[in-house]
């Protein structure tokens, strides 16, 4: 059966060894809150991290310190550095962004020497689940590729695949993003969903079914898609990933489920060594926990392929 919620999720990797985890930059108590919490339910089993060694464990229970590694860091690209070669050196599976800047993360992940980078590109997916819907959704890319290219877009979805077959499902249906459901070289999204739509039905997505451009409302409602006539899509009103045009579009959306649609979500980046957390500064213990949840599904899909 699919995975359709955040409990069911953290019920399907429960039997799995937790894992080993790095942090670039652990001097801010939320950071290390979460840290705490994922330690004590067993999502992971130790964390490396990188920083003030005394802000560090001033945070950390003393029966958790045994679990605990610090790696002293005075500044925050060499907190980052020192994080992602924990990872590079396969002492730790999933590498966590802390109190450092997105930038000296990213640029730690991405170094050519010492990083962590994939063969493609980068890409965020924010997971959520909300009560107007009766499954999980996802929408990417929503936080590293500002205006992806055709190419990019491809690469988006092998990256997003591993995730949702970790959920159990035998086909993701993508829905691809546009203003408009009417094929326009004047809007260069349209012609780029349309391109991945006849891509995907030649079978170059295993795992998924990709269709559009859709609008939101055809992508997500089942009302909204026979009304605009497109009853018989195997995605329209059932997506479980939307794929969107920009950065702006796709951020926008994933807040506006969790600021006005009541969403649970959860975060990942997809496309390095390993999985990674890109948390906001405004995300609490439970969405940092959520993220770990999810990158531990995607885990759990390496380690049965």
């Amino acid at each position: 059966m699919p995975i359709r919620t955040f409990e069911e999720m953290r019920a399907h990797v429960a039997g799995r060894p937790p894992v080993a985890v790095a942090v670039a930059g652990g001097d801010e108590p939320n950071v290390m809150a979460s840290i705490v919490a994922a330690l004590e339910g067993g999502l992971i089993a130790s964390a490396a991290i990188s920083g003030n060694p005394q802000a560090i464990l001033a945070n950390v229970p003393d029966a958790l310190r045994e679990r605990i590694r610090t790696l002293p860091a005075d500044t925050p690209a060499a907190a980052a550095a020192a994080a992602v070669a924990e990872v590079r050196a396969g002492r730790a599976g999933l590498l966590i962004k802390g109190g450092v800047d997105s930038t000296s993360y990213l640029r730690a992940v991405l170094d050519h020497t010492s990083g962590i980078r994939g063969e493609g590109v980068l890409s965020n997916l924010t997971l959520a689940e909300m009560p107007s819907l009766p499954r999980l959704i996802g929408a990417t890319d929503n936080g590293i590729l500002p205006l992806p290219t055709l190419e990019q877009k491809r690469a988006i979805l092998r990256n997003a695949a591993p995730l949702f077959r970790s959920l159990g499902l035998a086909q993701t249906r993508v829905a691809a993003i546009a203003a408009t459901e009417k094929i326009s070289d004047k809007q260069p999204a349209t012609v780029d969903a349309a391109a991945l739509t006849k891509e995907s039905r030649e079978g170059a997505f295993p795992g998924m079914i990709v269709d559009g451009p859709f609008g939101y409302d055809v992508a997500i409602s089942p009302e909204a898609a026979k009304t605009k006539g497109f009853a018989d899509s195997p995605v329209a009103g059932q997506a479980d990933l939307i794929l969107f045009p920009n950065i702006e579009s796709a951020n926008a959306t994933a807040k506006a489920w969790k600021f006005h649609g009541q969403a649970k979500t959860g975060s990942v980046i997809l496309g390095a060594a390993a999985p990674m957390l890109l948390n906001s500064r405004s995300d609490g213990v439970e969405r940092r926990i959520l993220g770990m949840v999810i990158a531990l599904c995607i885990l759990s899909d390496r380690e049965r392929a």
